[in-house]
């Protein structure tokens, strides 16, 4: 296939480039570079099968030639970032989600829009399914991403119904892995690089808060299998493997090696107290399920931060 991703040059859309370009797809990696780095896609721009294009797709997205799928990943997606670009968030979930399916309607393409389990907001029913509606605030300080992201699906619905556009919804839970930023705000890329550095691991609140977390090679599987499909979705994809954030701070601890302490900070408003997926759609429907466990993709992860560190901290286990 000819593959256009958009958010390709970021953390998870640089390795589905990877994937694609790896079992021998043509791939458009476009991406405006405002969270997404060069050096995530550095490596495959050599690569006679890969085209990187420098834009914004929520002012415009013109790809020249024949299109026959689109991933639709572009977004700010840390509260680091969303929280810095509050409008251009809202603008890449709407006008930019737009531009999208305008081009796959246009070339009869499939389209895969990567929205998240932000929209089942702080929710009120354990675990996560696909059925359920979420506990959203509207005007909450999470809402510029989680609005987006509602507004995305209800934009590829419409698309899909109204224009016959040949569209799936996949809901992404918190993936972590290689290429992570250390400074983004997630926990995952914080703790590794914290305790790296020897600097105090902050957990926001009193760590009970629990999530789900899922490597980065089982989530692309997901997206893959999702874009070679035909299923409308919404699909999770994510692992059930629930952790509070306690946990994980004593884990990435013990797998580093590091002495570092834990300092807890006040909780962020309407932080979700508690996020895991039910991936039983995922499983019957596109034969995804994930098969790295969180230590062992906290292993990798920790070997690829290690090796980047600037800090002196050799640690044991990494």
């Amino acid at each position: 296939m000819r593959v256009v991703v958009t958010g390709g040059a970021g953390f998870l859309g640089s390795h589905l480039c990877d994937a694609l370009v790896g079992r021998g797809d043509t791939v458009v990696c476009v991406d405006d570079l405002s969270t997404g780095q060069v050096e995530n896609i550095a490596h495959l721009r050599a690569e006679p099968r890969f085209r990187f294009v420098e834009t914004d797709v929520s002012r415009s997205l013109d790809v020249a030639g024949r299109v026959d799928a689109i991933a639709h990943l572009a977004s700010p997606a840390s509260p680091v970032d969303y929280h810095r670009m509050p409008l251009e968030t809202l603008a890449v979930g709407s006008r930019g989600t737009e531009h999208c399916l305008e081009l796959a309607r246009d070339r009869s393409a499939r389209f895969v829009l990567a929205s998240t389990s932000e929209v089942y907001g702080d929710p009120l029913v354990h675990p996560q399914h696909e059925g359920y509606h979420g506990n959203v605030n509207p005007t909450g300080p999470r809402s510029v991403y989680d609005e987006a992201k509602r507004f995305a699906e209800a934009l590829t619905t419409a698309y899909a119904r109204s224009c016959g556009v040949d569209a799936g919804i996949v809901r992404i839970f918190n993936t972590f892995g290689p290429r992570m930023r250390p400074h983004d705000g997630r926990v995952v890329s914080s703790f590794v690089d914290q305790a790296l550095r020897g600097e105090p691991l902050t957990i926001y609140g009193d760590g009970s808060q629990t999530r789900s977390f899922c490597y980065v090679d089982d989530l692309v599987r997901g997206l893959v299998a999702m874009l070679d499909s035909a299923e409308p979705g919404p699909v999770n994809l994510g692992n059930p493997e629930e952790r509070t954030v306690a946990e994980l701070a004593r884990l990435v601890l013990a797998l580093t090696g590091s002495s570092a302490p834990v300092v807890h900070l006040p909780l962020p408003v309407e932080d979700p107290a508690r996020r895991r997926p039910v991936v039983d759609r995922a499983r019957e429907r596109l034969g995804w399920t994930p098969e790295v466990s969180t230590e062992e993709g906290l292993r990798r992860t920790i070997t690829w931060f290690a090796a980047r560190a600037t800090a002196p901290a050799a640690l044991a286990g990494a």
